[in-house]
């Protein structure tokens, strides 16, 4: 079992050496709060290192979703690598006069989406995670000694335990059981995950289409998420076109200015062909190349006026 996790550790990270600017937090910005249920994922911390040439961070994906019980939470954590890796626990969080506790549990018998039952888990206390809440959120920390005690006796899931979770604003970011091998800075700054809906048209001639091609095929159930969110465009019989639309927040370096980036990629060789930006608050967003038209708006807002 040691050699499980010992091999998973250098799996997530491919290096034990400093990340520099990859793992460093984002500054603090006004931002609104992500819901009690949300999706989080570190895309932009793993572009920004492939962008620097720095180490790349694991790519993580945490979905929270409350439960009937409202001292539990089911935190589904996502390991995207070659070798995938998935587990699930519930967090009990438990306050008391500004300090915070969070009791991960693992499932006792197979999980399955429904009526949450309590006495189907069971705690892990040697990684409870203190500390204390604030305006913004909560930072807590698990003591590392006791958790390593009884990893070995959780398996291969044990790589994804928390061992540190900072809540603020639209951020959750998170230390890892597998991050010990990255140092002991090392981080997964992951951020709300808002869902966009709308619709795409792509017209059968592609970019060379003729201007007064009427060939459109409407793609009317588009959704994407924004920490690189993708989905292929399809012809109107369901096949790929070759196309596909990708949605991510990212700051560039140069101007230091975070935006809200839409982009029709083309699917072989992964050539961004052409991108539209708005400022990441934004509720609306499209795109109108004349053989290729898109417009989405976040999942609370009417999606714009199908033109075709």
């Amino acid at each position: 079992m040691k050699r499980i996790l010992i091999a998973l550790l250098v799996v997530c990270v491919g290096a034990c050496h400093d990340l520099r600017r990859a793992d460093r937090a984002p500054p603090a910005r006004a931002a609104v709060a992500a819901p009690a249920g949300a999706e989080f994922d570190n895309h932009e911390q793993v572009w920004q290192a492939r962008d620097s040439g720095a180490i790349v961070p694991p790519h993580v994906i945490v979905a929270i979703e409350p439960t009937q019980d409202k001292e539990f939470s089911l935190w589904r954590v996502h390991l995207d690598a070659s070798t995938p890796l998935d587990a699930v626990w519930a967090i009990r969080r438990t306050e008391a006069g500004g300090s915070v506790v969070l009791t991960p549990f693992r499932a006792i018998v197979a999980t399955s989406a429904g009526t949450f039952d309590a006495k189907q888990w069971t705690p892990l206390d040697a990684c409870a995670l203190r500390g204390n809440t604030n305006a913004a959120g909560f930072r807590a920390s698990a003591d590392l000694a006791a958790c390593t005690a009884i990893a070995p006796g959780i398996g291969a899931e044990a790589a994804l335990l928390p061992l540190d979770v900072e809540r603020e604003g639209e951020w959750l970011r998170l230390r890892l059981y597998a991050d010990q091998a990255r140092g002991a800075d090392a981080r997964e700054n992951a951020r709300w995950v808002r869902r966009f809906a709308g619709w795409a048209a792509i017209n059968g001639g592609g970019p060379k289409a003729a201007s007064d091609s009427g060939d459109w095929h409407m793609n009317r159930d588009v959704r994407l998420g924004s920490e690189g969110g993708r989905t292929p465009l399809v012809w109107r019989d369901g096949s790929a076109s070759g196309y596909s639309l990708a949605l991510e927040r990212l700051t560039y370096r140069d101007g230091n200015i975070p935006v809200l980036k839409l982009s029709i990629v083309e699917d072989a060789g992964g050539r961004t062909l052409a991108y539209a930006w708005a400022n990441p608050e934004a509720t609306r967003i499209g795109i109108n190349l004349g053989w290729v038209q898109v417009g989405l708006a976040r999942d609370d807002v009417a999606p714009p006026t199908d033109k075709k």
